[in-house]
């Protein structure tokens, strides 16, 4: 009587903010158009509350959130549920579904839309994500940000503010965030020019490395720390950009040259994992065991007619990343022979009438029981957050079956992607909006791999995302807050040219 008492209340003062339910409407059997769309979507139980607006033109709107004695009415076109409320609410409804009715009102009339429903999983969804803004401006990145976000509410804050460490010619670039095994105290991301750098925060240390060696290629750029010893392995890339003026992917980003190194944090030590010049390796990713690396690999023999990224950019549609592993010996540091994952470059992508024969597989990332690999293909190339055709594919290891995955993909561009520590979540940029922003979509997937319909990010006001012009990259899930400043991120980036690394021909060398 008590737990219903409360829920009774929370329905009460909802209402008293003034909305309450037309008693006389007519009703038609049409989904409500709604954004972000949430019809029928699958979300956690701990997720922040989904606000939305309604698209039909109309002169006042109302939505009920109802599961059996428990509601939620809001006013308005913009439905903006209070969050204690929601609470209540989703707590009620987990393991079921919601109810949701939308009315709108035009000529004094009110219409009822068909109810959908919101179900929500008992399932919860790591607490915070972290990801990269910046503008699609292709020139310019000083106001680049790293930020992190609350799930469960709607709290962001900045983790890295590029702009604290330099503005045009002595500014730089930061990217690629990533963290050992969820942990928000180990975590590491790149500058790039000016203050260039990388920085590990290890258990409570802060330290910028210099990773440039005459012995390898470049410094570390994509990164897959080990799930539990101190050791990155990071690709590293000679990274260039091409502009096309009649392509519908009118950017082109490629590498003419790239590798696989592995760095040990602890001893500041760096060694090639391969180092063959006819193979470009990116996108290294850990299996949660910690004994098989995954990454992609593309067989490229230059003909030597024309400069290296000059004959990279014309004969960029030839560049097919197939996805390979590695063994690891985590006592003696060791990695085995690459053995095949997939040939993606025999796969024929798209329509009867639009195919696409032999793709490129890129961003390999297995799930936390180690069952499925999830990984983006495109027609071609490495940088496929560029390419409106890449979707997201799901290989089960245990079988080799792979397939597309249609339940989350759209018409446009799904990209980099990232599994929640428990395994039934995964969160991906899309451009399914409009086109032209990354955005972050969340999808449940269950114990088979079959995936739930994708929900975007929720924010306190529907059309936020709309109206802030920025895209959303590489969004990783945490299992908490960072808790350094970005002055303190700042004031290590400018301190020195960082720690140097020494060179090893394998890190189980002794010291």
């Amino acid at each position: 009587m008590k737990k219903m008492l409360i829920f009774g209340m929370a329905a009460l003062l909802a209402a008293c903010q003034g909305a309450s339910v037309p008693e006389s409407f007519t009703t038609i059997d049409e989904y409500p158009a709604i954004y972000p769309d949430y019809v029928d979507v699958t979300v956690p139980v701990n997720i922040a509350p989904l606000t939305f607006e309604l698209e039909d033109s109309c002169d006042d709107a109302v939505t009920r959130f109802s599961f059996a004695d428990c509601q939620i009415v809001c006013g308005g076109v913009k439905t903006q549920p209070d969050p204690e409320d929601w609470r209540q609410l989703v707590t009620q409804a987990c393991g079921k579904a919601i109810g949701v009715e939308v009315y709108a009102k035009r000529g004094g009339q009110w219409t009822r839309y068909r109810e959908f429903s919101i179900n929500v999983s008992p399932d919860s969804i790591d607490p915070y994500i972290s990801y990269r803004l910046i503008s699609p401006s292709y020139v310019a990145y000083e106001e680049l940000t790293l930020n992190q976000r609350c799930l469960e509410n709607y709290d962001e804050r900045v983790m890295v503010d590029n702009m604290l460490c330099g503005l045009e010619k002595t500014g730089q670039c930061v990217n690629c965030h990533n963290y050992q095994n969820y942990n928000p105290q180990r975590m590491q991301f790149h500058a790039r020019q000016f203050h260039g750098g990388t920085i590990v925060a290890y258990d409570g240390r802060i330290k910028k490395v210099n990773m440039r060696n005459d012995s390898i290629l470049s410094a570390g750029v994509y990164p897959a720390w080990h799930p539990w010893l101190p050791i990155i392995v990071y690709s590293t890339n000679k990274t260039g950009q091409s502009f096309h003026t009649r392509h519908l992917n009118k950017i082109e980003v490629f590498d003419s040259a790239s590798d696989l190194i592995a760095y040990d944090v602890e001893h500041n030590r760096v060694t090639n994992l391969e180092k063959d010049g006819t193979e470009f390796e990116v996108f290294p990713a850990w299996a949660p065991d910690g004994r098989t690396l995954y990454y992609c690999s593309a067989h490229f023999e230059f003909r030597d007619t024309v400069s290296a990224d000059v004959e990279t950019i014309l004969r960029s549609q030839e560049i097919k990343y197939n996805i390979y592993k590695k063994s690891f010996d985590p006592e003696t540091l060791q990695f085995g022979p690459r053995e095949i994952v997939f040939r993606a470059d025999s796969v024929t992508m798209g329509t009867d009438s639009l195919a696409f024969p032999g793709c490129s597989a890129t961003l390999p990332r297995v799930s936390p029981d180690g069952r499925f690999l999830m990984f983006t293909l495109g027609y071609y190339g490495v940088f496929h957050i560029w390419h409106r055709e890449a979707d997201l594919y799901l290989m089960d290891l245990t079988t080799g079956e792979v397939r597309p995955m249609e339940e989350i993909n759209s018409s446009e561009t799904e990209s980099y992607h990232s599994w929640s520590s428990n395994g039934r979540w995964v969160i991906f940029s899309s451009r399914r909006d409009d086109g032209g922003y990354t955005r972050p979509f969340m999808a449940h997937i269950d114990e088979q791999g079959r995936g739930a319909k994708p929900f975007e990010l929720p924010q306190a006001d529907p059309d936020y995302h709309r109206q802030f012009l920025k895209c959303y990259n590489i969004p990783e899930f945490m299992r908490g807050p960072v808790d350094i400043t970005p002055q303190q991120f700042a004031d290590v980036l400018k301190a020195s040219d960082g720690e140097p690394v020494s060179y090893v021909r394998n890190l189980g060398e002794k010291k």
